[in-house]
């Protein structure tokens, strides 16, 4: 939703007139759960409820009141199976309003699913931030080569950060958050993931690599007095198993969902 949140900023910010379609209160089976916010504009529509009969209804019921100037807000219940004919056996209540300062203002606040610190603009990393464009987290995209970041702007949520040493900016990250290294040069990697281990309170390290990699990590972060405790909970090769591929994209999918796993 803090995609969906910028985007509703953006379009106040440039007069474009736009319903926000929330699910105010849900019960049982359903498409999307309270909190969810949909933006229907005359030619768009932005985020989503589900779906199906019900999305359906909902944007065409919005920009009737949308063409009609309606400022009202129109609270409707939905029982999923006998009025739209969804397999879904809940029901639930949308509210249609105006979008404006304080219909946005009173959006429910959620805590990001996630704090990452992603180290490594390459192939792999902007395959990685494509896919968490889109989700409710917050990213901060470390890299000591600043032509190496996409000129395109970001959403809000994944922050460009650009310093040397690299390393010194573990120590930047709140408690529990979570790390993935990916950059350019083994030397570094091992830095930063030495790094991170002696900080001790991350959610999740994953390094990428083979087996053969965590195992040299490991025989010189062991040199360097790393406790064994601390080494254990190093992830490498990262990405959920069973997903074949070496390209960026494959990668960042199997990566991705091992973040959402946990």
């Amino acid at each position: 939703m803090t995609a969906l949140r910028d985007t509703a900023r953006a379009l106040l910010d440039a007069g474009v007139p736009a319903m926000d379609v929330q699910v105010l209160a849900h019960r049982g089976s359903v498409p999307r759960e309270s909190g969810t916010h949909m933006l229907v504009t005359r030619d768009a529509v932005l985020g989503t409820i589900g779906g199906g009969h019900l999305e359906l209804t909902a944007i065409a019921q919005a920009r009737q009141w949308l063409d009609a100037g309606d400022t009202a807000s129109h609270d409707i219940p939905y029982a999923l199976g006998p009025s739209l004919g969804q397999c879904c056996g809940g029901s639930l209540t949308l509210r249609t309003q105006r979008l404006g300062d304080a219909v946005l203002a009173a959006w429910p606040a959620r805590e990001p699913r996630f704090f990452l610190q992603l180290y490594g603009a390459g192939h792999v990393g902007r395959a990685i931030v494509a896919l968490l464009s889109g989700i409710d987290c917050r990213v901060q995209w470390v890299d000591e080569r600043e032509s190496e970041f996409p000129a395109q702007a970001l959403p809000a949520h994944i922050e460009r950060v650009c310093v040397e040493p690299v390393e010194a900016e573990v120590a930047q990250a709140p408690a529990g958050a979570h790390y993935l290294v990916l950059t350019h040069s083994h030397d570094l990697d091992l830095r930063i993931t030495e790094a991170i281990l002696r900080r001790g309170d991350f959610a999740f390290l994953g390094l990428i690599g083979s087996r053969t990699k965590r195992a040299r990590f490991v025989h010189r972060l062991e040199e360097r007095g790393v406790p064994p405790e601390a080494l254990a909970r190093l992830t490498c090769p990262i990405g959920v198993p069973g997903i074949a591929g070496k390209e960026p994209q494959v990668i960042a999918v199997a990566v991705v969902a091992q973040l959402l796993q946990r």
